[in-house]
């Protein structure tokens, strides 16, 4: 984990970046470059190897739409890494519906089918939480975001308590409840 000083430092170049300083972008990324990789190795070591980025290039993506974006505020280090989380699900999520539209004719080229891959379920399964979680966050915005950081992050009960400054208990039983609203509408779609 980071320490003190350094998470100091990350929340006043976060709060020089919402004022509109570009030139901390690159004073921000060595800071949090080991924090953001951690998060998209453990996203994507419940994703099909053949659907996603390596955890590098999806943490350079994540970070250019972040800084990218000169319309972003960020009230501190919290909400940077949650929106981190949301960048990278994004990320996943346009990656899996362009490996949909591809599977159902979207690049159509002649192979033989000795070359095809069967589709694969978790490019469905993604598609189908994001649809779900899209419908939990019109219902329940802080509830949505628990799921983003606990599912999409990785982040543990106690550290997304402090990214959304609610008490552990709270977030525990918004995460018991989240998973079983999420698992209740997927199973409608199936």
């Amino acid at each position: 984990m980071v320490c003190k000083s350094s998470r100091s430092q990350v929340t006043q170049i976060l709060a020089d970046l919402s004022a509109g300083d570009p030139q901390q972008a690159a004073k921000l990324l060595p800071l949090v470059y080991e924090e953001l990789r951690e998060l998209a190795q453990r996203r994507l070591a419940n994703e099909p190897s053949g659907l996603t980025l390596q955890a590098t290039a999806l943490v350079h993506e994540a970070y250019l739409r972040l800084v990218g974006d000169n319309n972003l505020r960020w009230e501190n280090r919290g909400h940077f890494f949650a929106a981190a989380a949301e960048a990278m699900r994004r990320i996943l999520v346009e990656r899996a519906r362009k490996y949909r539209a591809q599977k159902h004719g979207g690049g159509r080229k002649r192979v033989s089918l000795d070359a095809v891959e069967p589709a694969t379920k978790e490019c469905d399964d993604l598609l189908a939480l994001d649809e779900a979680l899209g419908r939990l966050e019109a219902q329940d915005k802080t509830r949505s975001d628990v799921v983003k950081l606990r599912y999409f992050a990785g982040l543990t009960i106690d550290q997304t308590a402090e990214s959304l400054g609610l008490s552990p208990a709270t977030i525990d039983r918004y995460w018991t409840f989240a998973k079983a609203w999420l698992r209740q509408e997927i199973s409608k779609t199936v």
